[in-house]
């Protein structure tokens, strides 16, 4: 029997029970990826070799039975290190030296019982919301003539093909986010100080998370990214806290959380984008079709019709160009991309001027989120603004393309970003074009758990596809 496309949380009890070895299921998973990975190109590098000595070693630990992740194999994005490889961020101008240190979140997920299987591919420093660059064009497993979204792409459609149960990417406009909708999987952005961030922080502003395809692998995942196993969704088998209560107690120190959470006050902003944007009728019926849902589930629901201040649209599009100029300091600029190179260059001609996105960024995270969030306990939006565009090499093209590709299909995500606060996208329903939608629930800070709780309300009352079904 093969384990592939077996949910994290399946695979870790069988392992933890001894029903299957750590070596067998990363076997099955090493098998698929060397099947599928050819035409979909989510990973820079497959560890065969070491992810199946890992797994043996973790097969001989004393605490097997313990751990929260044992043998589930993931995947992690290529711009955090992981021990033994090269961080490359999707360009051939950074450095092949290997990382002396993983990570604390990957250590944390090694910690965990999780088992490293490959790097993902990323857009060149992680700067689009594509997935192309010089080590390949990563395709979407629902229709491999479009983009799995960027920046974590490469990871979305490892875990979207099957390939792995569980993937870390990072997000700094939207990159956990908008993946995860093109691709019909689910991810969550942490708020600040939740999951220690990114050496590429992007001013504060890019978070570490997971993707996986149940919101139960989700919270899990996140719950060992951050070292706070109350994270973990309840389970509908006994656990350390009784029947409903939380997976696992990190020591005693895990608190239950509510099964269904109930009588929230939810908005839902089919346009929450500056003016001058536009989003698909049938991504703003997907949003009301979900909002609809939640109000059964018992919340109370209301529209939430205004849109986001115009100078934070400026604000959120300088803070971009800002982002590209710092991360393409001190590389050779004839090694990069011409993507790049013209993202850095905007980048430095608005900080000549003052605009690098730093005072909307502020004037937003001190009170402008808040006042326009509102009274709402959670906010239900489209993730996306259209359907995702062709899988190309967009690398190759100048500003005006990647900026108005970028903004047009997917800028409803940036802004919480901005604001630090926590936010994910659910997979909900089909577009027209036989690609997955998916819709975005933020929260204030401190609202992970909540989310998480509506994102499994939606789950169970509307059922998604696991995977791509890969011929």
């Amino acid at each position: 029997m093969s384990w592939v496309g077996r949910s994290a949380a399946e695979i870790a009890e069988a392992v933890r029970r001894g029903e299957v070895t750590a070596p067998s299921v990363v076997e099955d998973h090493l098998r698929v990826i060397a099947e599928r990975d050819g035409h979909i190109g989510a990973f820079r590098r497959v560890r065969t070799e070491r992810a199946l000595a890992e797994a043996r070693a973790l097969q001989e630990r004393d605490d097997l039975a313990t751990l929260p992740l044992a043998g589930v194999p993931v995947a992690i994005k290529d711009v955090v290190a992981v021990r033994g490889e090269a961080m490359r961020n999707g360009s051939a101008a950074t450095s092949s030296v290997a990382a002396a240190e993983d990570h604390p979140v990957v250590a944390r997920l090694r910690a965990a019982g999780a088992v490293v299987v490959g790097i993902t591919n990323v857009p060149e420093l992680s700067l689009a919301g594509f997935c192309d660059s010089v080590y390949a064009v990563t395709r979407n497993p629902w229709d491999p003539k479009r983009t799995p979204g960027g920046s974590s792409g490469g990871s979305a459609a490892a875990v979207a093909s099957g390939m792995v149960p569980l993937a870390h990417g990072t997000d700094g406009l939207g990159s956990l986010r908008i993946p995860a909708a093109c691709c019909g999987i689910v991810a969550i952005k942490p708020g600040q100080k939740v999951v220690p961030p990114p050496e590429h922080d992007w001013y504060g502003m890019a978070e570490n998370g997971p993707l996986a395809t149940t919101v139960t692998d989700l919270a899990l995942a996140l719950a060992v990214m951050a070292g706070d196993m109350s994270l973990a969704l309840p389970t509908a088998t006994p656990g350390p806290y009784g029947e409903g209560g939380a997976l696992w107690s990190d020591g005693g120190r895990g608190v239950p959380v509510p099964l269904r959470p109930s009588g929230l006050r939810i908005g839902v902003a089919r346009l929450p984008v500056p003016p001058g944007f536009a989003i698909d009728p049938e991504l703003q019926r997907a949003v009301a079709d979900a909002g609809h849902t939640l109000a059964t589930a018992g919340h109370t629901v209301t529209e939430h019709e205004t849109r986001l201040p115009s100078w934070l649209g400026s604000a959120t599009i300088a803070a971009w160009f800002a982002c590209a100029l710092r991360e393409a300091r001190g590389l050779d600029s004839r090694r990069l991309e011409r993507r790049t190179r013209s993202l850095a260059r905007a980048g430095k001609l608005l900080a000549r001027i003052g605009k690098d996105g730093a005072r909307g960024r502020d004037r937003w995270r001190g009170r402008g989120a808040d006042q326009w969030f509102g009274r709402f306990d959670v906010l239900l939006t489209p993730t996306l603004a259209a359907s995702p565009p062709p899988a190309e090499r967009w690398g190759r093209r100048g500003l005006l393309d990647n900026t108005r590709v970028n903004l047009t299909y997917a800028p409803a995500t940036g802004a919480w970003n901005m604001a630090g606060w926590p936010a994910m996208s659910v997979p909900y329903g089909w577009h027209s074009t036989g690609m997955p939608i998916g819709v975005q629930l933020v929260a204030p800070p401190g609202g992970e758990s909540r989310l998480l709780g509506l994102a499994q309300q939606l789950e169970a009352a509307h059922p998604w596809l696991r995977h791509a079904p890969l011929t």
